[in-house]
């Protein structure tokens, strides 16, 4: 580069602020006009002017008042029932329609509009609109589409320190929200400042929360009511049960004294049916399940104790992981335990043991799902070490009558498609969703889906059946849109799917007899013959053989 020009400074003058003062005004140049320059200048002829005809106008702006806009909303319900009857209790619906009936105004009622209706519906079947002329050409079957998914949507905990989604639970309005429940089972994961906050999420906006839920201890479980949805139940790691007012904002509203509250994490909580809304159950690993009202929280107002020896004693009684309750059955909840066992309980019975109903030895390890079938409550579904199971009521004291594989991830957790009867989902240790449709394939699944890196801890499908949510031990919750295929109802699955669960439970019954035959055949045997003392060397040799050669099969296999 050339240099063109260098200006010399001192070092010292770099930097020196400038000094200004004052001065009188001097004029420094003075040019008088010269006239005879006007010889110089040319008139221009001719001369152009423009001319406007439309008004000159000017701008004005007017800000008009603002209108004050309030969201609000309508629950539209089934209608004609007083209010102290839930349209959703059959038992309550008959026993009202039962009374109603009775009266004399009812009978007078339906004679008199009985002829009217009559009238209406001669006029009706005279010309039938729905008639099809072409009854014999069938619409062609569209061509069935190849299981996909995909991720559309990402809500991640915006804590630096990252905890689990233990639970997930979907808004009852449309499914515009979805609740999340953050905390860490880790054992003895004291982290420093590690947040308990639970969030509320919405489904426009993922990167930051609709309402930040603030409870005394990390939330566990997270509940939606379905008959009120701004209330929100929530079961924490110390074992209280909170309840919040989602309209108040994110502080609880009430939550239970920690001497009447379970002593262990509360894994299970639901709504229960009711004429206020207001009940709830609750369900821990220290063996209680305990009945709630939100309206007074100061104790629980029923307990059970899980003892299947029916002794009614805390110290033998089973951990609950998991609690399942539906709306159809009004009496009956499922509860997993941490022994690998299902206890089917009914509230109706008179004293605590005999609430204890069932027992069904599920799993080797913890049951951490149990739910039942929405097309077929007598049907339910469990989780737990390597396999999902499915299970029926009506098949006491028996094994399950259909299963998945052996994976090589634990399961951890698993729902029913609420739109086919025979689809699920099941989450793995591995970050895998498994989509499985049992009317179509039961050896694998119909889609696995590599959902994340991180094991997937929590499923929870919406109710349209499109939408998946899955949440995974570092706090990330996907939402994944499957294919219509997997979420669209065909024609006569509904009964096929039952004709497959009959199918398999006489099966299991079956087999089970035929176990019991042989039993007995192999004990009269040993009767029959004399006692031989067997040699405990050779015994131990025969199962180490055994247990090897399995072991190499497997190896073989892999």
């Amino acid at each position: 580069m050339e240099i063109r020009y260098e200006y010399v400074r001192k070092r010292s003058d770099f930097g020196r602020p400038c000094s200004f003062s004052d001065f009188l005004a001097e004029v420094t140049v003075d040019i008088p006009p010269d006239p005879s320059l006007a010889d110089d200048f040319i008139p221009q002829d001719p001369v152009d002017f423009a001319v406007q005809e439309g008004p000159v106008m000017s701008l004005h702006e007017v800000n008009t008042e603002r209108a004050q806009v309030s969201i609000r909303g309508v629950n539209h319900v089934e209608g004609g029932w007083p209010k102290h009857v839930d349209p959703k209790n059959s038992e309550l619906t008959t026993r009202y329609r039962e009374e109603v009936e009775r009266e004399e105004v009812y009978t007078k009622n339906v004679q008199r509009l009985g002829s009217l209706m009559e009238h209406y519906i001669r006029q009706n079947n005279t010309i039938d609109i729905y008639e099809e002329y072409f009854e014999e050409e069938e619409e062609e079957e569209e061509e069935e589409e190849h299981p996909s998914a995909k991720i559309i949507n990402v809500f991640r905990d915006p804590n630096k320190i990252r905890r689990m989604c233990t639970h997930l639970s979907w808004h009852p309005d449309a499914n515009r929200a979805l609740a999340v429940a953050y905390c860490s089972l880790d054992f003895q994961d004291s982290r420093k400042d590690m947040s308990i906050d639970s969030y509320v999420w919405d489904l426009g906006k993922p990167y930051t929360p609709e309402l930040t839920l603030k409870p005394s201890s990390p939330v566990v479980i997270l509940e939606y009511n379905s008959k009120d949805w701004y209330h929100m139940l929530g079961g924490c790691y110390n074992g209280q049960i909170v309840y919040w007012d989602t309209r108040k904002g994110g502080l609880p509203t009430e939550m239970t004294p920690v001497e009447f509250s379970h002593r262990d994490p509360v894994y299970g909580a639901c709504w229960l049916p009711s004429r206020t809304g207001t009940e709830c159950l609750s369900a821990s690993t220290d063996g209680q399940i305990l009945w709630w009202d939100i309206r007074k929280l100061s104790q629980p107002s029923e307990r059970l104790i899980l003892d299947i020896t029916r002794e009614d004693q805390l110290k033998k009684a089973l951990g609950a992981i998991s609690l399942d309750f539906v709306p159809t059955m009004p009496t009956k909840f499922l509860v997993g335990t941490e022994q690998g066992i299902i206890v089917s309980c009914n509230r109706d019975a008179k004293t605590p043991p005999e609430k204890i109903a069932n027992i069904f030895s599920s799993h080797i390890g913890a049951v951490y799902t149990v739910t039942r079938n929405p097309f077929f409550p007598k049907v339910f579904l469990s989780v737990g070490d390597w396999t999902a199971r499915i299970w029926t009521e009506e098949l006491m004291d028996s094994s399950s009558i259909m299963e998945t594989k052996n994976h090589t991830a634990y399961l951890l957790d698993v729902c029913w498609s609420p739109m086919k009867p025979a689809v699920f989902f099941t989450v793995r240790s591995d970050g895998i969703l498994d989509i499985w449709d049992f009317l179509y394939h039961q050896k694998e699944p119909s889609l696995a889906f590599k959902v994340s890196n991180d094991p997937l801890l929590s499923v929870r499908s919406q109710d349209n059946g499109q939408i998946i949510g899955c949440g995974t031990k570092m706090g990330n919750v996907s939402l994944l849109k499957i294919s219509p295929g997997l979420c669209t109802l065909r024609k006569n699955e509904k009964t096929l799917t039952s004709t497959m669960f009959e199918r398999e439970a006489r099966r299991e019954k079956v087999l089970q007899e035929k176990y019991r035959e042989r039993q007995l055949r192999e004990q009269e045997r040993l009767r029959a013959q004399p006692e031989e003392k067997e040699n405990p060397q050779e015994v131990f040799k025969q199962a180490q053989e055994d247990f090897f050669s399995h072991i190499k099969a497997e190896q073989r296999r892999r």
